[in-house]
């Protein structure tokens, strides 16, 4: 019967064992379904400090950032005043070097100077009477070369009354030396056949490229002969060209690009905006009258 009694007990007391090792893995388990978040944030925050102090960090093996460029002044600068010549009709002297030419030439005029002095315009001119009666001039001939303060030509303008004329009706040597001059400083070389016209004294009128030449008898006076010549840009395209050389269209470069850079010499120099009006300019050189 005693024997009996522990062949019984063995295996209930393994049986026993066994469930309760079942009971505590359970719950065990059971513990780690409710809270499965924890461990993973835990996780998560030790190695955010990680990953942020490997972000500080910098690699030695990312490319260095690239050094600051530079735009080129080239790309922004105003037009300059050879350029405008190309596309643009303009007086390539200045008003003072024009008169002085006349004067070289043996035509007294006078000097280039203010008309007034409370009028900002310019002028040189010769007035030459050689008959007249008791009211006005019988025989004259008057110049004015017309501009500004900065040099600039606006207009020329001659009246002849009463020219002297060869046998075949042209006109004298003397006077025609005159236009011969004007067109010949202009340098606008497609107004040189009008002097044939002028020489014969008829009635020429051209509107070219920007620029207007007459030469007309003046109306109700049989012997009197009124000549212009000036700058007139007229069409769409010469409008918007001389807008666009004109500096008066161009704002200042700013600061930034005017900082010079110890290797760029064309930045090193400070803003200075072309001279499309300077008396300096080509165009106001005594030597640009040869036309080049």
């Amino acid at each position: 019967m005693p024997r009996n009694r522990w062949s019984l007990l063995w295996p209930g007391l393994l049986i026993s064992i066994s469930l309760l090792a079942g009971i505590v893995v359970f719950y065990r388990e059971l513990n780690h379904l409710e809270d499965p978040v924890g461990p993973f944030e835990n996780r998560a925050l030790n190695k955010a400090p990680r990953s942020s102090r490997t972000a500080a960090r910098p690699d030695p093996a990312a490319p260095s950032p690239l050094p600051p460029t530079s735009m080129s002044l080239q790309l922004i600068e105003i037009p300059k005043l050879e350029l405008a010549s190309q596309f643009l009709r303009m007086w390539r002297v200045s008003g003072s070097n024009f008169c002085g030419a006349l004067r070289e030439a043996g035509i007294e005029m006078s000097e280039w100077k203010a008309a007034s002095m409370r009028n900002r315009s310019y002028e040189c001119y010769f007035q030459r009477i050689y008959e007249r009666d008791e009211v006005r001039p019988l025989s004259s001939t008057f110049l004015k070369v017309r501009g500004d303060e900065l040099g600039d030509i606006l207009e020329i303008r001659a009246k002849i009354i009463g020219p002297t004329t060869d046998a075949q009706g042209r006109l004298a040597p003397a006077v025609l030396r005159i236009f011969e001059i004007i067109v010949k400083q202009a340098c606008w070389r497609d107004f040189e056949d009008t002097l044939a016209s002028i020489q014969n004294l008829q009635n020429v009128e051209y509107d070219r490229f920007g620029s207007y030449l007459s030469f007309t008898r003046e109306a109700g006076g049989a012997n009197i002969f009124n000549f212009v010549l000036g700058l007139k840009a007229t069409s769409s395209s010469q409008v918007r060209t001389k807008a666009y050389f004109s500096t008066e269209r161009w704002l200042r470069m700013p600061v930034v690009f005017q900082r010079a850079s110890s290797s760029g010499s064309a930045r090193a120099r400070p803003y200075q905006p072309p001279a499309l009006n300077d008396v300096a300019s080509t165009r106001h050189n005594p030597r640009s009258s040869n036309c080049g």
